[in-house]
């Protein structure tokens, strides 16, 4: 038993779970706000478009409320969400392609202008045809 729960805390510790977890408390936390948006801000400006309140919106079946309009507005919460996502995940992978884009390195050759071999970009002076370089 005290080796399943060594092995847990193992699995617990590492990077990557540590990583998710941090990355799922913050994706709830901008779920939130998303879904703020889209209940306080969107919904209403989208009812006085379309002269609808999302809210009121329900059908009855045996008794029961089947509010559609929560439904329509959680699927504009989840396009918003992902678009963002979309979005961020977009510009951290142009971000990391930029960083690892590797740096232009010095050349290590020059011509010789005298008889246009390839020599040293240190030489004074050209191994082929021994004039003496600037």
């Amino acid at each position: 038993m005290k080796k399943f729960f060594n092995e847990f805390k193992e699995f617990a510790m590492k990077g990557n779970v540590m990583d998710m977890a941090v990355g799922i408390i913050i994706g709830a936390a901008f779920t939130a706000i998303v879904t703020s948006l889209v209940n306080d801000i969107l919904s209403p400006i989208i009812g006085l478009l379309v002269r609808v309140d999302f809210n009121d919106l329900a059908v009855t079946v045996s008794g029961v409320d089947l509010k559609y309009g929560s439904f329509i507005m959680a699927i504009i919460n989840f396009i918003i969400v992902a678009f963002a996502l979309f979005i961020l995940i977009k510009a951290m992978n142009k971000a990391m392609s930029i960083a690892r884009k590797p740096k232009e390195k010095a050349p290590a050759t020059k011509e010789c202008p005298y008889c246009k071999s390839e020599i040293s970009i240190h030489a004074r002076r050209c191994p082929h045809c021994t004039s003496y370089l600037q």
